[in-house]
């Protein structure tokens, strides 16, 4: 009998900013399906492009930034069911 319970996906992952930054480009839609590691959103912040990946896969379910948005630490990009 193994001691670790198996990981399981969450049923809700919210793809949040770690930093202040520029959102340079989104590249998901509404009902996209995407795999754990796809880049989703492009910042840029102090001349430094910052790809933003889940770490599961999921759907598509919001889109919260576009092109020109500027986002602070914490706030939420998008939301995968």
């Amino acid at each position: 009998m193994s001691l670790m319970a198996p990981f399981k996906r969450p049923a809700r992952q919210d793809i949040v900013s770690d930093l202040v930054a520029n959102v340079a480009q989104v590249h998901v839609s509404v009902g996209d399906k995407v795999e754990a590691g796809q880049e989703l959103v492009l910042l840029e912040s102090m001349k430094m492009e910052i790809p933003v990946v889940p770490e599961w896969e999921g759907t598509v379910t919001d889109v919260r930034v576009v092109p020109g948005d500027v986002v602070q630490e914490g706030d939420i990009m998008v939301v995968l069911e």
